[in-house]
């Protein structure tokens, strides 16, 4: 019995991901041909969405398809203004910006970052000491099972939250350098073991 729902999660688990892709998919075409941009920037921007897709998966995917062409074209050698894109496209600005922010930052990492360099990297934002972000490390550590498939960087900054003993002040800070609410952080926090 127990491995017909394994099987049925790993199908809608797969087509998820395959439907994801697609719509993405769909929109970069219908945002390239509609900004004028070059075929090169449009397979740049595919393979960027292939290789980098759990950054973008849990955003729209006219959010997402603007960001990645935005960063392709960088990428390309074609930058362009980013009203550009928006012109063709209904997703919000701020949400674009937080996605191609995020691509940045797992670019420049180069590759899929460890969970530490997400800690490091918000600590450094917002000047927290090194006591901080070994106890942090060391909750995120321990809590491995229960952030699995969830967003680094929120549970990177719930660590920080929590090692620094949940000084309300950080907590505003914490949201704004990772690009995310109070209320996801804290979220995060009630699922870890202290």
């Amino acid at each position: 019995m127990q491995w017909r729902r394994l099987a049925r999660f790993h199908r809608e688990t797969l087509h998820g991901r395959e439907r994801r892709l697609a719509a993405i998919g769909g929109e970069l075409k219908r945002i390239r041909e509609c900004a004028g941009l070059p075929q090169r920037v449009a397979e740049e921007a595919e393979s960027l969405v292939k290789r980098y897709f759990e950054v973008v998966a849990g955003f729209p995917p006219e959010v997402a398809a603007v960001a990645v062409l935005w960063t392709a074209a960088k990428v390309a050698g074609v930058p362009r203004p980013l009203e550009d894109f928006l012109r063709c496209s209904k997703a919000d600005e701020s949400r674009v910006r937080r996605v191609a922010w995020r691509l940045k930052e797992v670019m420049k990492l180069g590759g899929k970052p460890s969970i530490e360099d997400y800690v490091k990297t918000l600590a450094a934002r917002v000047n927290l000491p090194a006591a901080v972000v070994k106890a942090a490390v060391e909750l995120l550590e321990k809590n491995k099972r229960v952030l699995a498939g969830k967003n680094p960087w929120v549970s990177a900054a719930a660590a920080l939250w929590l090692a620094s003993l949940k000084k309300l002040g950080l907590l505003k800070a914490l949201a704004e350098a990772a690009g995310t609410t109070p209320t996801s952080i804290r979220n995060a926090a009630k699922r870890m073991r202290v």
